[in-house]
């Protein structure tokens, strides 16, 4: 398992940091999400196989952009 903290923006309420949780709980090999909108921040815990890529794409695919 791997923990990565993600910045992302665009994320302004408690609505927004649940759009983002529900997106990445859909890939298999999330274990856990904390998206915090003030910080701009989300935490993930995800198997090693799961790809970056497929993280970022989710939380694109949420309306969000992923810093990099």
């Amino acid at each position: 398992m791997k923990r990565e903290a993600i910045g992302v923006t665009g994320m302004s309420c408690n609505g927004c940091e649940q759009t983002v949780e529900s997106a990445l709980a859909k890939i298999e090999g999330v274990s856990r999400v904390d998206a915090n909108n003030e910080a701009e921040t989300v935490e993930v815990v995800v198997d090693d196989n799961v790809a970056d890529e497929d993280i970022t794409a989710a939380i694109e695919r949420a309306g969000f952009d992923v810093v990099t």
